[in-house]
Formats: structure tokens, sequence, C-alpha cells
């Protein structure tokens, strides 16, 4: 059973960047897909990217298209999200997971960062 553990969230100002890490242990990272949702209180949970074994394969949600990123470091068993020109609107818990159904159905994940992003 791999565990998951993300870091880097935090306060930033609106048109910020933060980078969000996901370290994996305990599994067989290089072959789970894996990816990113959010939640925040009153919303449902909401689909941010995902990206395939290789890190050949990304899915981004509409929302963050063209301003977030994933990528993935097999040998540092490490997922990240690079997160620019943030918005209010991002403000959220952000969990990274292991992809069960690919490319949005998650089949575990970690206990989550909180990004605040101040207009």
């Amino acid at each position: 059973q791999v565990q998951l553990v993300e870091s880097g969230g935090g306060l930033v100002q609106a048109g910020g960047s933060l980078r969000l890490s996901c370290a994996a242990s305990g599994g067989t990272f290089s072959s789970y897909a894996m990816g990113w949702f959010r939640q925040s209180p009153g919303k449902e949970r909401e689909f941010v990217a995902s990206i395939d074994w290789r890190g050949g394969i990304l899915i981004d949600g509409d929302s963050v298209k063209g301003r977030f990123t994933i990528s993935r470091d097999n040998a540092k068993n490490t997922v990240y999200l690079q997160m620019n020109s943030l918005k209010p609107d991002d403000t959220a818990v952000y969990y990274c997971g292991v992809i069960r159904s690919w490319p949005k159905e998650f089949g575990s994940w970690g206990q989550g960062t909180q990004v605040t992003v101040s207009s």
C-alpha cells in the first residue's frame, strides 16, 4: 500500500505561484498513474490534473488549463503540481493520489496541503 505525503502549500497573493510536492513510499511508484484533486468547504471535489506512469500523458482540469502543470520524477518517487497565475478561486486543500481508473478516478490519496490565495 502506497503512502502519500503532500507539501508545499501556503498563503500566496493572487497572481503568484506555488509548487506542490507529493512524496510516495511503500509501493511501486513508477508503475502508478498519479493525479491531483482539490476540495474547498461547501464545494465538490474537483479534479485538477493527472499524469501517466511514464509522464508522457497529462490531463488538466478545465479550470486550471494553461496555469497548472503536473510532472513527476520516478527516481524521487515524487509528483509535482506547479501552480502559476493563482486566483482566489484556487483556494482549497490539494490532494495527490494514485489513479485507479484513468484519468480521473482516484484509489487512494494523502492528507492534503492547504493552498490559500488572497486577493
